[in-house]
């Protein structure tokens, strides 16, 4: 298949596994880079993570889709060898393995970029490139925890105990569109200097940048908000409180920045629910016409904080809740868009695929698996007026391109077969 996108041209050689990595390589290949998904050859564990057809899990398919796959057992010397013979055919390495890994399995960026000097190799690990937990293996939720974020949303479960975002591996995915980032400013500078280098991202960092707010230190903020509230949740903490206690504090502190939120957040109406968006006081202006609201909550010196604008916040909250009880989701959120009102009805994501707006908009692909199907796989993030981005391929079925993907690097039938009968590969045919 031909590639059109900016990096048409680019190969990519990647080593991922879970999320970040591969997410990384979809955005690449949607650009137009060749991505190559080395995996060991029973296939990425992932593959069937809630797969209904064996190795084809969604999961594994909506994080691979645009790639192609060469199996290597890497854990063999002769493995090891197949990747240094083909390096020289590849512009960028891509891998997420724990720190130390790569260098074990004799794939380090001294080793490749000795064969391949103009080499751009990116690794993504949980904790960065140096400090003391380097070597730590890292996941989004143990990003989420060790950041702050967990805390900072103050989810529990049904015990008490701390609960993840869980809808969306979003740490992971940010941090895999960091390295594609990152990927794209190494090759521009490749392509003025010619020299490859080896760029880090980390769970960690990324974590660290969605909190920025809450992680920056700030002397005359701190002094005021941050320091009292960190105290406590200290003594808290320090007392043998239980975590959900520990997470009320935060959310006892939250009134003091609830003003807007009669504006900003989720209601309940006659049919589904809606949430309001309003950021600017023109939109809440309007909001209170449509409503009939006379709130003060715009007026200078308003403290929500205040035990007794506390009590007029949640009668305000209730008068808006009643009133928009009185009419569905989809009349209400009309209402709202004619006004020039951010507003949304809350939508399952399963609707998605078939919302008229999203056809309309092109952002989901139809693609047809040489295993399940066809589908409807989410496009590319971005579009591009003169070298247009394109969702390329579906995810592929294991090991189909290894014999493809060795011809093309120069290998021959024999070498092949003689890998093969090695088992340091695998073909699909």
């Amino acid at each position: 298949m031909a590639h059109t996108g900016p990096l048409a041209g680019i190969r990519i050689l990647e080593f991922s596994q879970i999320v970040a990595g591969p997410f990384a390589g979809v955005a690449l290949s949607d650009m137009g880079a060749d991505i190559i998904k080395v995996e060991p050859p029973r296939g990425e564990d992932r593959r069937n993570s809630g797969a209904v057809v064996p190795n084809e899990g969604k999961y594994f398919q909506s994080l691979n889709r645009g790639k192609r796959s060469l199996t290597v057992d890497l854990g063999t010397p002769d493995g090891q060898a197949l990747i240094h013979r083909i390096i020289p055919g590849f512009d960028v390495v891509l891998l997420n393995y724990r720190a130390g890994v790569a260098e074990r399995l004799n794939i380090g960026y001294e080793r490749l970029s000795a064969i391949n000097p103009g080499l751009v190799y990116a690794n993504i690990t949980g904790f960065g490139e140096k400090g003391p937990h380097v070597h730590r293996a890292g996941s989004d939720i143990v990003a989420q925890a060790y950041s702050g974020l967990m805390a900072a949303e103050g989810k529990v479960d049904e015990h008490g105990a701390p609960q993840s975002l869980q809808s969306s591996t979003f740490i992971d995915r940010t941090t895999g569109l960091a390295a594609a980032m990152g990927i794209c400013a190494a090759l521009l500078h490749r392509e003025r200097t010619g020299k490859g280098q080896e760029l880090h991202v980390s769970l960690l960092q990324t974590a660290l940048e969605l909190l920025s707010d809450k992680v920056m230190r700030e002397p005359v903020h701190d002094s005021v908000l941050r320091d009292p509230l960190i105290a406590e949740l200290h003594e808290k903490r320090d007392s043998g409180a239980r975590y959900d206690e520990i997470a009320d504090v935060r959310k006892q502190q939250a009134p003091r920045f609830a003003s807007h939120r009669l504006f900003y957040g989720g209601y309940h109406t006659r049919r589904g629910a809606i949430v309001l968006g309003a950021l600017t006081m023109q939109n809440r202006n309007t909001i209170r016409r449509i409503l009939g609201l006379d709130d003060t909550t715009d007026t200078a010196g308003f403290n929500a904080a205040d035990p007794e604008n506390r009590r007029l916040l949640e009668a305000w909250r209730g008068s808006i809740q009643a009133k928009l009880l009185e009419r569905d989701a989809e009349e209400w959120v009309a209402t709202f868009i004619e006004a020039g009102v951010p507003a949304s009805v809350v939508q399952q994501p399963e609707d998605l695929a078939d919302d008229p707006h999203v056809v309309a908009a092109g952002m989901m692909i139809p693609m047809e698996h040489a295993m399940t199907g066809p589908q409807q796989v989410v496009g590319p993030l971005v579009h591009m007026s003169l070298t247009p981005t394109e969702a390329l391929r579906p995810a592929p079925p294991l090991a189909s391109h290894t014999r493809e993907v060795l011809l093309e690097c120069g290998l021959d039938e024999s070498d092949v077969g003689a890998l093969v009968a090695a088992g340091v590969i695998s073909t699909a045919d």
